[in-house]
């Protein structure tokens, strides 16, 4: 995530894993993928831990450079895609810089602004007296409809600078933020209406736990919805994307943050993320219905989605 915008070839935060303490030394520990390296599951917990602890500064900017600005606008079709009502309840996982919960709460009241628009037309000239009703029916609803954004994230410095852009953007009703590892959430079941991580289930250690996670935490009826990069379609642009993202993401990740590694393993853990039809199955696998994607920009990146029953 990140603020008015920012997430996208950097992605949102380390869902990483296994808790700090918990690391485990025994010699046969299962083994697993940073990047293109093969790393054992607690080193590959900490190695993205630090990654997202050294771009948190940076974060928004690195995001605007690296996607042209175009993150922005996948984060916007997230939102069309959920098209939250009134009242909503939204988990944001791996959401550290907020992106997602800001847009999510714009996105509410101006449903709400519009609602009220549309009731004040349907009187005719309306007096002081109407008009005043109106605004303390609007008042009553908006206690009763709240919607509340939840920010969780295992990185302490991606939720510092998002809770700091909060302030500076003025987001502070309805948001609450929150430290969590995605694969063993710090949540009751079925407490939240809408479950969404965007650039971020790719740096995780096992992806089928996240899910089982999204799936428990959700209520029956919730919705599920991941962005995040994917395989692109056609051979030529994915051709030129991939040189775009291994000769110039690193170099703009040293020129801008003085940090060519976490970059090189943010390009190199998008290209092992399991492809549009795979995660699908692996989505259906973790109990979800309805369970489609949609790709965008030629399928550089994907938004899945699946229903609780």
């Amino acid at each position: 995530g990140g603020g008015g915008g920012g997430g996208a070839v950097v992605v949102a935060a380390a869902a990483a894993a296994a808790a700090a303490g918990n690391y485990c030394t025994d010699a046969k520990e299962k083994q697993t993928h940073f990047g293109f390296e093969t790393v054992s599951e607690s080193e590959k917990a900490e190695r993205v831990y630090k990654v997202f602890e050294n771009v948190a500064k940076r974060y928004d900017v690195m995001n605007d450079a690296m996607s042209l600005g175009i993150h922005r606008l996948w984060k916007d079709a997230l939102l069309y895609k959920m098209n939250p009502m009134p009242g909503t309840k939204l988990l944001d996982v791996a959401g550290g810089t907020g992106d997602i919960a800001f847009r999510f709460i714009d996105y509410v009241r101006s449903q709400q602004e519009r609602r009220s628009r549309q009731e004040m037309k349907s009187y005719q000239s309306p007096s002081w007296q109407d008009i005043s009703k109106l605004y303390q029916q609007q008042d009553d609803n908006d206690t009763h409809l709240r919607s509340k954004a939840v920010i969780c994230d295992i990185n302490k410095e991606m939720l510092k600078f998002g809770r700091q852009k909060a302030e500076q953007l003025n987001y502070t009703d309805g948001l609450s933020w929150v430290v969590g590892n995605a694969e063993e959430l710090p949540f009751d079941d079925d407490k939240f209406d809408v479950y969404t991580i965007a650039f971020g289930i790719r740096n995780v250690t096992h992806i089928d736990q996240v899910l089982q996670e999204a799936y428990r935490v959700l209520k029956p009826g919730g919705r599920f919805l991941c962005l995040e990069f994917s395989r692109v379609q056609n051979p030529i642009i994915s051709r030129l994307y991939d040189l775009y993202s291994f000769q110039v993401i690193p170099v703009l990740g040293e020129v801008i943050a003085a940090d060519w590694k976490s970059y090189q393993y943010l390009v190199e853990s998008i290209r092992r993320f399991p492809e549009q039809e795979e995660f699908r199955a692996m989505i259906e696998d973790a109990g979800f219905y309805k369970v489609e994607y949609s790709n965008l920009t030629s399928g550089i990146v994907a938004i899945h989605s699946g229903f609780k029953f």
